[in-house]
């Protein structure tokens, strides 16, 4: 069978990858392409996990598409409610028609000469391996690693008789009623599972090593729900989406210039939440500062209703090991379980594990800067989607998307073949990608591309400078260049000229 080939490969059929698809088909309508998606499904991690209670951790006029309203009644919504939206915008604008299912990327190769992508891909269940080749590579796969999440060997594990689970592998149909219950961890995933499972387990704890910055937000935003009664459907969704950015970015910045006041405020929102003489101190004080790691959000304050049923308690302390029947902690205290959930973090990797090569010489991708966040120095006719930290992915993905199709049009206009972002020399100073603590983070620092200490090597965590960056900035600045004949290779050159603002 010939080998197919496109203008653009998306790879990627999540949030992400649905939306570029959405941005490439309207603003580049002559380009031909098509999106690889290793699982058999629409939906990335929406449709990867499926543990109790799984919802989004930021609202979804920021987390939806800026181009498709979100029209149900919760802003902080159910995984469910979050995977058939993206079904029905893929389905709706034809998106569906270009996903290529189980087709797993395994390596990609760039040639100068040719100036193309070949991409190797195999099937995930029969092992056979297909050829793609494209003029532009797009990698939307995020930075989870589907294979399996991050969980630590606990002393004592082979001799507990109860199910441990981790919540990236949740089985299907498992039945915790009446049984109790251990989550380790205290970021995200715990505190969400603790407040869907209360009401069926027996009991349930929450176990941290040490606490996490908690906040409660409304699961429905009133302002939201008062505008879509009174505006059109787009302009209502545009108008509570940019003040949930300017809220997000101005509390953001709030905590890193007022860090002592953000913690007390913080403070003073949990122990509303709970009961008199609560030890928050003890389980809501994290040793970090406000949104050195990511703030979890809780809707209607549900793992506090938890907390104060009595159906749920945290405990803050460190393990010493598994027994049989549970987990005996370095106090002495044993926490009995006959489930154990490690909510202990995901294991991250860069460009869905893929392997890079240009003209023949591998792409080591944890020594590449990341110019403008999204695409690799040295790596030609390629971008990578990376979101926000401090806010909802899909701000960034968004501008990341209209930026590639910025390039590609400009590269059409102007007879170009090949774009590339050049670092000439080693001696920019090399920090990680994502400006967080979080242990998934610090695990993955060595594999992931990393940032410089100024532009255009930054990944700047702030939507107002990055809309104006990526949407009106000049695209020949000297660093990323364009050739009409690619196959001189990464050779430097004299600009040829640059476009304006416009």
């Amino acid at each position: 069978m010939a080998t197919e080939q496109f203008d653009v490969l998306i790879i990627g059929a999540g949030l992400s990858g649905i939306g570029a698809a959405y941005r490439l088909q309207t603003l580049c309508p002559s380009k031909r392409y098509a999106i690889l998606e290793g699982r058999g499904d629409i939906g990335g991690t929406w449709d990867l996990f499926r543990y109790p209670g799984l919802r989004s951790d930021s609202d979804m006029f920021t987390l939806g598409y800026p181009f498709r309203p979100w029209q149900e009644a919760k802003a902080i919504a159910d995984g469910d409610s979050i995977l058939r939206y993206i079904k029905d915008t893929a389905r709706s604008n034809g998106i569906d028609q270009h996903i290529r299912f189980k087709q797993m990327v395994k390596s990609a190769a760039w040639s100068s000469h040719d100036a193309l992508w070949t991409v190797q891909v195999q099937h995930p269940e029969s092992g056979a391996l297909t050829t793609y080749r494209a003029n532009f590579l797009y990698v939307c796969s995020g930075y989870y690693d589907y294979a399996g999440g991050f969980s630590p060997q606990f002393p004592g594990s082979e001799q507990f008789k109860g199910q441990m689970i981790h919540p990236q592998k949740w089985p299907e149909n498992l039945d915790y009623t009446d049984k109790n219950v251990v989550v380790i961890g205290s970021g995200a995933t715990a505190v969400t599972l603790v407040p869907a499972m209360a009401d069926k387990a027996r009991h349930i704890t929450m176990l941290q090593r040490s606490p996490s910055y908690i906040a409660s937000l409304p699961a429905r935003d009133a302002i939201a729900d008062v505008l879509r009664k009174v505006l059109p459907e787009q302009r209502a969704h545009s108008l509570v989406r940019w003040k949930n950015v300017l809220l997000t970015l101005g509390f953001f910045q709030f905590c890193r210039r007022a860090p002592g006041l953000a913690r007390k405020l913080l403070r003073f929102g949990v122990k509303r939440a709970l009961p008199a003489g609560y030890a928050v101190d003890t389980h809501f004080n994290p040793t970090y500062q406000p949104w050195d790691q990511r703030l979890c959000a809780v809707p209607n304050g549900d793992l506090f209703q938890a907390l104060k049923s009595g159906k749920a308690e945290m405990v803050t302390e460190q393990i010493d090991t598994l027994t049989e029947t549970g987990i005996r902690l370095r106090s002495g205290q044993e926490l009995t379980a006959d489930i154990i959930i490690t909510a202990t973090g995901l294991k991250l990797q860069a460009c869905g594990g893929m392997l890079l090569e240009v003209d023949g010489v591998p792409v080591e991708i944890g020594d590449t800067l990341a110019y403008k966040g999204m695409m690799l120095s040295n790596v030609p006719n390629f971008a990578l989607c990376v979101g926000y930290t401090n806010a909802s992915w899909t701000l960034r993905s968004d501008l990341a998307s209209g930026y590639v199709c910025r390039v590609l049009n400009y590269m059409d206009e102007n007879g170009y073949k090949m774009c590339v972002a050049r670092q000439v020399g080693s001696a920019v100073e090399k920090r990680p990608l994502l400006d967080i603590s979080a242990g998934y983070v610090l695990r993955a620092a060595d594999v992931l591309p990393k940032q410089g200490p100024g532009a255009p090597w930054q990944l700047k965590q702030n939507y107002i400078l990055d809309l104006f960056n990526l949407r009106y900035s000049p695209l020949e600045d000297g660093t990323l260049t364009f050739r009409h004949d690619p196959a001189l290779g990464l050779t430097p050159r004299v600009v040829e000229r640059a476009v304006s603002a416009a």
